[in-house]
């Protein structure tokens, strides 16, 4: 649909001129906000990609791939972007845009209308839970691929990641295998973040095969922050009996749950076992250094880059195989209070 339908048809909609249409798209601060609106409003209504989109349909040869990540704010992001810009350029002669959405539905759609309307060769995003106007926009013609996911039900672009639940389940089942049975996890928000959303679904999962459950107060879902996991510790915390280990959904959350325990005089681990998930550099080196889950950012954005690539170039390559998202066995994690370590 979205080829068929022409700037004339969004004008028809707006019930204004070709030409506004084209000064509204094209240069909107010259046209009122009112009309502007009522142009982008017909524009989604119709599903209207503008020419750069349209260039890219028809003849692929924009030279450029775009990605809508839900923020570079976040180290782990940066890197699978770095990867995946490097990639494009050595090996495909590409450049890249990036839109960051900040976690924001509504700012992920006008970001990847934006990348359309540019005109791009394919789209890179992350996780498989969009908005349905994200879903939309894309047309089918248009090269996808899924990142930081391997297992998207439903899903009918390729997907190139791992599988955050089992990740989760394996570094629960450390701390089980360690002695802990009052497990916490601070989460980051799940909804509409199927990675998230996975990384708890993955931690109740391990936790029932010991005959044991995941519910509030034991689960917060927080922002994915160091502050927000700070905040979260200092409640867990507080609880009578507190937890004797806590899995964080990432490693944000984790500095600042370790940051927490120790401003109440705690010792990590030998007090409370915390763990993290991504693999960052500066909690890897720190004092002590985090037990996480390692996501293999720079692999997806090399592997994303090569497939997409062959998409656009009107191959049909193989999916790449799941990758591994390994534990990083570090130094906060150990058995709870007065219990010793099991026998290897």
């Amino acid at each position: 649909m979205a080829k068929r339908i022409s700037i004339r048809h969004v004008a028809a909609a707006a019930g204004v001129s070709v030409a506004t249409v084209s000064r509204a798209l094209n240069m909107p601060d010259r046209v009122s906000p009112e009309l502007r609106g009522r142009v982008d409003a017909a524009a989604r209504e119709l599903g209207y990609l503008a020419n750069g989109a349209a260039r890219a349909l028809a003849s692929r040869r924009t030279g450029a791939m775009g990605a809508v990540v839900p923020t570079l704010d976040n180290a782990i992001f940066a890197t699978c972007m770095d990867a995946f810009q490097r990639r494009l350029d050595a090996a495909h002669g590409m450049s890249l845009l990036v839109a960051s959405a900040g976690y924001d539905p509504a700012l992920e759609t006008r970001g990847l209308r934006s990348l359309l309307q540019r005109g791009v060769d394919g789209i890179l995003l992350v996780g498989a839970a969009h908005e349905p106007e994200t879903w939309s926009l894309l047309p089918a013609e248009m090269p996808t691929v899924i990142t930081w996911t391997h297992h998207a039900e439903g899903c009918a672009r390729p997907c190139i990641g791992f599988d955050n639940a089992a990740a989760a389940a394996r570094m629960t089942r450390h701390l089980l295998e360690l002695g802990h049975r009052r497990i916490a996890m601070i989460a980051g928000v799940a909804r509409g973040n199927d990675r998230a959303a996975a990384r708890i679904a993955g931690v109740r999962a391990a936790l029932a095969e010991a005959g044991l459950g995941l519910e509030p107060p034991l689960l917060a879902e927080r922002a994915y922050s160091v502050a927000d996991g700070h905040a979260a510790m200092t409640a867990l915390l507080a609880l009578d009996p507190r937890p004797t280990a806590v899995i964080c959904g990432n490693d944000h959350l984790a500095f600042g749950a370790v940051a927490a325990a120790r401003a109440r005089g705690l010792s990590v681990p030998a007090d409370i076992s915390v763990t993290g998930f991504d693999d960052l550099e500066f909690p890897a080196h720190g004092d002590p250094p985090l037990t996480t889950v390692h996501v293999p950012a720079a692999e997806m954005g090399r592997r994303a880059a090569d497939h997409l690539a062959a998409l656009a170039a009107g191959e049909v390559p193989p999916l790449p195989p799941e990758l591994e998202a390994p534990i990083m066995l570090r130094g906060t994690t150990a058995p709870p209070p007065g219990r010793a370590a099991p026998r290897r």
